[in-house]
């Protein structure tokens, strides 16, 4: 006869991980279905965006390219106090060598009593001629020995200046570094929201960069507004020269240029040197703050930071390398993105 067992009950312990585990699926799959699906910017709304980091990025390269144009000067400054450190160490050295010979020869004739010397000297008149020049001699060493302490302070505050700049140089190439990774940052980021987008959107944002580029390349009605002055009239022309070239944040030319940088590199190939960064130049010249007043190759400056700057045009229409992605170009002043701030007259 076959025996019936009773089946083996699960424990309460197993009832309850188990009915935990399941309302725990159940909530899981029921928040599934209700989550909201993950918002899709449209093409407009990352163009934007992107926009708006570009615009950063731009702030950040004119802080990057002050920290490197600080960084360059005082690598020149301290090239030149150590070169006058060296030259002043030799100096010394030649002024302690002289002391010293001065000192061997005052030792040497004055190892016996001068008296002595002159009872002894066969040649009593060649005697006194050479107790004349040891009284000379120690003249001389006198003012050898006030030379080198001369020498010596210099030398030392020399050195206490190089020492500081040399601290100077050190901050500064932390934040020329801090302000590059800021630039690429902002620049990441930019190109993370733009590879958000589909082909179709990608190809429809490139066509209209495409033709905001190639505008700058065809004949612009600049009106009949004069040059400011004939190295503005140069300057001018040199940049007309480099339309279509890249922007590329912290160059200078010659065959790509970040704003500031097109504007320096435009008025050196005038033969007139103007600071690198959009805030020096800033302070260059005569502000002009009615653009009416504007000439043909003043400078013309955007937001209220100042972080931007172009080449006057005429006709409301500025020259300029305007950001990543674009080329050296025209551009009505009424596009740029900020609002005109003054312009200056080199």
């Amino acid at each position: 006869m076959a025996s019936h067992r009773r089946p083996k009950q699960p424990s309460r312990t197993r009832v309850t991980v188990l009915t935990t585990a399941a309302a725990a699926a159940v909530a899981l799959s029921a928040n599934a279905a209700n989550a909201a699906p993950s918002e899709k910017l449209s093409k407009d709304e990352v163009k934007a965006k992107v926009d708006k980091l570009y615009e950063q990025a731009e702030q950040a390269t004119e802080k990057y390219n002050g920290a490197k144009e600080k960084q360059q000067k005082l690598q020149k400054e301290i090239s030149t106090i150590q070169d006058n450190v060296a030259r002043g160490q030799q100096e010394l050295n030649k002024l302690r060598d002289g002391l010293g010979s001065l000192a061997t020869a005052q030792y040497r004739s004055g190892g016996i009593d001068p008296s002595v010397q002159l009872f002894l000297s066969s040649d009593p008149d060649d005697y006194l001629d050479k107790a004349s020049t040891l009284d000379q001699l120690s003249s001389q060493q006198v003012d050898a020995l006030k030379k080198i302490q001369d020498k010596q302070r210099e030398l030392a505050q020399e050195r206490a200046e190089a020492s500081e700049k040399l601290k100077d140089l050190s901050s500064t190439r932390t934040q020329l570094e801090q302000r590059k990774k800021e630039v690429q940052g902002k620049l990441a980021e930019a190109q993370k929201l733009l590879n958000s987008l589909t082909a179709k959107e990608k190809a429809a944002l490139a066509a209209e960069q495409e033709r905001a580029n190639r505008s700058s390349n065809e004949r612009v009605d600049l009106g009949d507004t004069p040059p400011a002055s004939n190295w503005a009239a140069a300057a001018f022309s040199a940049a007309q020269s480099k339309i279509g070239s890249p922007y590329v944040y912290g160059a200078t030319g010659p065959s790509s240029f970040d704003c500031s940088g097109l504007t320096s590199w435009a008025y050196a190939q005038a033969g007139v040197a103007i600071p690198r960064t959009s805030q020096a130049q800033a302070n260059i010249g005569t502000r002009i703050y009615s653009q009416s007043d504007l000439q043909v190759g003043d400078l013309v400056f955007f937001f209220s930071d100042i972080h931007h700057v172009g080449l006057y045009a005429g006709n409301g229409r500025v020259l300029h390398a305007p950001r990543t992605g674009t080329v050296v170009r025209y551009e009505s002043m009424s596009t740029i993105g900020g609002p005109f701030m003054f312009g200056v007259r080199v």
